[in-house]
């Protein structure tokens, strides 16, 4: 039961992706493009985008944001979250929201990719493109592999881990780096300043990041507050205190 589902909702979100792309108009695209092409000038000036190409933009900014600047990222916490968790039932809870954050980021990813790929120049000559093209492959692999995991216990399993944790971090880490790319392609093209947006993605980024490093040691150092069991019972052999309590029986006794 649990694999076909997961083989169904593998082929509903192909399904998703491949009515995406026919569904989107071809007049539309060429329409699309000559308008960015017409907004070029040919003197070298920045880039006067018609209002449909700046909708078209900031729509693609906005879908590749959310994917691979939010969505992605906490899927990943949520990973972390669960694997500190002692509750089964949290710990069930916790991964189910990891498969909608990601099944939501790739589909929202591939909105953006398909918006790009019918509506924008794609001459794949900047590193923003090239890099984009690359992840619009790999985002595909990540969640094929997860929806095929082998149940625990098998020998594979660990390998697999590797392989879905490696290529998790690598899609969500790139993917962030080219949003900062797409950013700085955005002023380069168009004069217009990003300083805010850039910004903004920082500190995201910096407290999703300081929320990972914090999931690891919260337990620590929450224990850091309560004296170790040992020293709260002490045994009829040898009795432990604690350092202040020692140091008053040794004046005590001398």
């Amino acid at each position: 039961m649990l694999v076909s589902g997961r083989n169904g909702l593998l082929v509903l979100c192909t399904c998703f992706v491949i009515l995406s792309l026919l569904t989107v108009p071809s007049h539309g695209s060429s329409n699309s493009t000559e308008d960015l092409s017409q907004s070029r000038n040919k003197t070298g000036h920045p880039l006067q985008l018609t209002p449909k190409a700046a909708f078209q933009l900031k729509l693609h900014a906005l879908f590749h944001w959310s994917s691979f600047g939010l969505l992605m990222p906490v899927g990943i916490l949520l990973v972390r979250m669960s694997s500190k968790s002692k509750s089964g039932r949290c710990v069930r809870v916790l991964f189910y929201c990891h498969v909608i954050s990601q099944i939501a980021a790739v589909l929202l990813a591939t909105g953006g990719a398909a918006l790009s790929l019918m509506n924008f120049e794609n001459s794949f000559s900047n590193t923003h493109q090239r890099v984009g093209l690359a992840l619009y492959g790999s985002m595909w692999l990540q969640p094929i592999i997860g929806f095929f995991r082998p149940e625990r216990g098998v020998k594979v399993r660990s390998l697999w881990f590797f392989v879905h944790w490696l290529l998790g971090i690598a899609v969500c880490g790139t993917g962030i780096a080219n949003v900062y790319t797409g950013l700085r392609t955005y002023h380069e093209r168009t004069a217009k300043s990003v300083s805010l947006w850039t910004g903004l993605l920082t500190v995201e980024v910096s407290f999703l990041a300081f929320f990972y490093l914090l999931i690891d040691r919260w337990s620590y150092m929450i224990k850091q507050g309560h004296l170790p069991v040992e020293q709260l019972r002490p045994n009829d052999n040898h009795r432990t205190y604690p350092t202040t309590l020692r140091k008053e029986l040794g004046m005590v006794q001398e």
